[in-house]
């Protein structure tokens, strides 16, 4: 019998559809288009800018066919500026890439991966939802591309630390019946982070269910012994308890 599938996506799986992210090459030579499933893939002619999948562009890189531009993000001026936010505003995220204006005609509106947030014109003041993913792959592969790729991959596991902890500390409120805002998460974060947060939310389900059952034992006491307390005599039980 197969074993049941964790929950939600995993990491391997995010890292999968983060391949699809258009990300901006410089061909090395002339190779010709490609119909592929996501649609066609202009022909590549030096020296000339051409935004392809990061899985083809991962591809071309390591056949040395073209280099890979990394985004604008993913520098070291841009990145620090980013961790001076995250560490300035220690109870949201920093804000993600704006989206475009939607068409006004009946066209579906985009989204990630179909959105060019890790291009060469991408924005340089934003994390965009795959950012983890796509720094790790970028620096794997093409880290020659890169001006500063010691200090870029100083500065990416620095924002994961900050950004998780930040996530772990935000689910401090479900004990009291809140809410964890992740405006701005990316998607690898969220898959690491399912599962401290179901955990935590597990934990807190049985706390309660714990507690209403001991009201309910309490109050069928009382109904069969006759025996009224105070209010006072149930918080000392409980503190005993605790």
């Amino acid at each position: 019998m197969a074993l049941p599938l964790p929950p939600g996506l995993t990491p391997p799986e995010i890292a999968f559809l983060c391949e699809m992210e258009l990300v901006t090459v410089i061909p090395r030579q002339r190779l010709e288009g490609l119909e592929l499933l996501g649609g066609r893939i202009k022909p590549l002619n030096p020296p000339r800018r051409t935004n392809v999948p990061l899985w083809l562009a991962l591809l071309l890189k390591r056949q040395r066919r073209a280099n890979i531009l990394p985004p604008p993000w993913l520098n070291t001026h841009s990145l620090t500026a980013i961790l001076e936010h995250e560490i300035d505003h220690d109870e949201t995220f920093s804000p993600p890439p704006r989206l475009p204006p939607q068409p006004s005609n009946n066209t579906l509106p985009t989204s990630p991966p179909f959105l060019p947030h890790n291009t060469a014109d991408a924005a340089p003041d934003a994390l965009p939802y795959h950012w983890l993913e796509i720094g790790e792959m970028l620096l794997e592969t093409a880290s020659d591309d890169f001006e500063e790729a010691d200090n870029v991959r100083k500065l990416l596991r620095g924002l994961r630390e900050v950004r998780m902890a930040k996530l772990r500390s935000g689910v401090e409120v479900l004990d009291a019946g809140g809410g964890v805002k992740m405006n701005g998460v990316g998607g690898m974060e969220v898959g690491e982070g399912r599962a401290f947060v179901t955990g935590v939310i597990d934990g807190l389900r049985n706390l309660s269910a714990s507690r209403e059952q001991q009201r309910k034992d309490r109050d069928r006491d009382e109904a069969e012994n006759g025996y009224s307390g105070t209010a006072a005599d149930y918080d000392d039980e409980e503190m005993d308890m605790q």
